[in-house]
């Protein structure tokens, strides 16, 4: 298993047992819990990630640290969008949904204007960063 993977598996357990009060390098920034259907092989994925409120939606930044490839989450999901999320207390089925254009520009803007670490994410890549927004299924 790889640091990163022992990493994600550590956080996950920890946020189950605190519903979301991370410790360490997320500590005060909102967490939650995403589970995908892998793209290629079909099997079920959590991933701890940073997310951002926006209304009924939260969004997430696939910015993989300025990596140059998008991170593995975010083709699991462009390929399956449907998924579960579990925030706080919560667990629920959402669809997820890559923001476009004019409305991808204002929530970026919004997003680093919040969380300035993501315009050196942004630095340091070719690529656009994706955003994502999780729409609860039913409402």
């Amino acid at each position: 298993m790889t640091d990163q993977n022992e990493y994600n598996r550590r956080l996950i357990e920890e946020f189950r047992a605190t519903r979301g009060q991370a410790n360490g390098p997320m500590a005060g920034r909102p967490l939650l819990l995403l589970t995908t259907t892998g793209a290629r092989t079909g099997q079920r994925r959590t991933t701890p990630l940073m997310y951002v409120p926006d209304g009924n939606r939260l969004l997430l930044i696939a910015s993989n640290a300025g990596a140059p490839r998008h991170p593995d989450w975010y083709h699991n999901l462009v390929a399956h969008p449907s998924v579960v999320v579990e925030v706080g207390a919560e667990t629920f089925d959402a669809t997820a949904v890559v923001t476009e254009g004019a409305e991808r520009q204002r929530l970026w803007a919004q997003i680093v204007a919040r969380y300035p670490f993501f315009a050196d994410h942004e630095a340091k890549t070719r690529r656009q960063i994706p955003i994502v927004a999780l729409a609860r299924k039913g409402i």
